[in-house]
């Protein structure tokens, strides 16, 4: 199998970038046919691309110079991103995009399994190469509006770092003016260091005031963050993987049976930012706890009913006024969660994580992970552990 050689021409000193490095990697790893060109500065230090010898191209298509730069060359290009539609029409390549509608819900779900009842997002003024900020939130507000809640929206004209204070009168403008508690989703991690910014300035506490759910889950920063940032997990190394995969295809003259692949994200990695219950009945916020705390024990419905000292349908009643489910539903949301937390966080044999999650065995666990995902525990943890 002759060696090929490929440029990645994205910026390393994203994180979303190098987690896609990262999946690109992943394939490089059991193809061994591929020599990588790589560089921390994409549009600085790429190749001289009308006279360079190699092979393929994957690019990050977010940025518009890689997409002109990348346009119309000989040899095979994927790109992947935002889902940035009018460049990849242009560009006329095969394209690995996020699932922005997805990374909306999952937000929305997560801020409404919090037990709040008023909500916003806070997203950046739109261009050509940021649609991924107003997909996510419209996905948002439908799924709050579906939950019978209504949404505030906020984008504001200044994300730049140099005009600071504008960026801050403008968003604290707007957080005044909302009912609290709310829970908050920013469009990336980035903007919803903005929002903790402003809560500071305002002297709102997080979460118990504004509860923040930030995109892209960089580690480092969301742990630099007072308090540390819970953020959308993308499925930022299957983005990668799924890319390679693309242009290995397109490089051995085989045309994909895909030209754009959509990549869900794979959870909300939950942090101190988010840590509430924002709800108003003492029952049912007792019994959320204890479900969480009890969940390797099993806890069935009438146990929580039994906590509370109410009778299954009183507390089923409730719950449904206050979350719009079942108790029985919350038990299997929460397990649900933190399966996958575990999943894509620790190491942990398949066997254990079915024990502490309360599924009692493997097997059950795999049964009703495959129902509801479409894949086994041990194929997510797979492709989706960062």
């Amino acid at each position: 199998m002759p060696t090929r050689e490929v440029a990645l021409i994205m910026n390393v000193n994203k994180p979303y970038d190098r987690k896609v490095i990262a999946g690109i990697g992943r394939f490089v790893q059991s193809a061994e046919t591929w020599r990588l060109y790589v560089e921390d500065e994409p549009l600085a230090k790429m190749p001289n691309l009308k006279q360079w010898n190699g092979d393929g191209i994957i690019a990050n298509f977010d940025d518009e110079a890689i997409v002109k730069a990348v346009s119309g060359l000989s040899i095979p290009v994927v790109g992947m991103g935002g889902a940035v539609v009018d460049q990849n029409k242009k560009a006329k390549v095969p394209y690995v995009a996020t699932d922005n509608s997805m990374i909306g819900r999952l937000g929305a779900q997560h801020l409404l399994d919090c037990g709040f009842k008023s909500f916003a997002f806070c997203g950046v003024k739109e261009t050509r190469f940021n649609p991924w900020s107003k997909l996510r939130g419209e996905a948002f507000k439908a799924c709050i509006e579906e939950a019978g809640f209504s949404c505030s929206m906020y984008a504001g004209p200044f994300v730049d770092a140099r005009k600071w204070e504008q960026v801050q009168k403008g968003l604290t403008d707007w957080l005044s003016q909302l009912e609290k508690p709310l829970g908050l989703m920013a469009c990336n991690d980035t903007r919803a260091r903005h929002v903790i910014e402003s809560c500071r300035r305002l002297k709102l506490n997080i979460p118990e005031d504004v509860a923040i759910v930030g995109v892209d889950d960089d580690e480092v920063m969301c742990e630099l963050a007072v308090p540390s940032l819970s953020s959308v997990r993308q499925g930022t190394d299957r983005i990668g993987y799924e890319a390679a995969k693309l242009l290995d295809q397109l490089m051995r003259g085989r045309k994909p049976r895909k030209q754009w692949i959509v990549i869900e994200p794979t959870g909300v990695a939950a942090r101190r930012s988010s840590d509430v219950l924002a709800v108003e009945d003492d029952d049912v916020a007792t019994a959320m706890r204890f479900i969480r705390e009890q969940l390797a024990h099993r806890p069935r419905v009438y146990d929580v009913a039994a906590k509370v000292n109410l009778s299954r349908s009183t507390l089923d009643a409730k719950f449904k006024e206050t979350l719009g489910r079942t108790v029985h539903d919350e038990i299997e949301s929460v397990r649900m969660r933190r399966t996958k937390d575990m999943l894509l966080k620790s190491d942990i044999p398949l066997k254990t994580i079915a024990v502490q999650c309360g599924y009692g065995n493997i097997q059950y666990m795999t049964k009703v992970f495959r129902d509801e995902n479409g894949i086994t525990p041990g194929a997510f943890r797979k492709e989706n552990k960062v």
